[in-house]
């Protein structure tokens, strides 16, 4: 992949998706017994990743919605107040994200939690935050689409020859066309 190309994809929300799929991959390589993994190491990375994942779809978001790159939050602080403040009716998302950073950020990268529960759930939530970013983001019109708005509705033009079936009536009685 070229550097061109590499930043291009940097900010979309596909990109997000494939942190989310790099970090299941790595989470995969731990072993499960008893109910918590047993490789810490990849537990600890897999979570970064997925961490990212979220924080990612959320620049994507602000970035479609006008923001500059040099002004995206550094800080978790400063993504729940943007969260808060950019994003209508973000009671789900901003529960969605504290779980992301509480689970994945705190609990699995940094104080190395292995326990199988508590990554799942928060493997879900990042899972929850792209796509409700994803749902929010503007998408490019099909243009074979009509909306309702731009709709033009035509009457029916009468056909000059007569139909030689039977015609219904709205009594349900039946009108025959005769050929004379």
């Amino acid at each position: 992949m070229t550097k061109a190309k590499q930043t291009e994809n940097e900010y979309t929300i596909a990109e997000a998706y494939r942190y989310l799929a790099n970090a299941k991959e790595t989470i995969s390589k731990s072993p499960i017994v008893y109910g918590i993994y047993t490789d810490s190491k990849y537990v600890r990375e897999a979570a970064g990743i997925a961490y990212l994942s979220a924080l990612k779809a959320l620049d994507v978001y602000f970035l479609s919605k006008g923001m500059n790159k040099a002004d995206l939050p550094q800080s978790i602080e400063e993504y729940l107040t943007f969260v808060k403040k950019k994003i209508p009716l973000n009671g789900k998302l901003n529960s969605a994200l504290t779980v992301v950073y509480q689970n994945l950020h705190i609990f699995a990268y940094y104080r190395g939690g292995i326990g199988l529960e508590m990554v799942k759930e928060g493997f879900d939530n990042a899972r929850k935050v792209i796509e409700m970013m994803d749902k929010l983001m503007v998408k490019p019109t099909n243009q074979n689409f009509v909306s309702e708005a731009k709709a033009s509705y035509k009457r029916p033009t009468k056909d000059p020859t007569p139909d030689p079936s039977p015609k219904k009536r709205e009594g349900g009685d039946v009108l025959i066309n005769i050929i004379r």
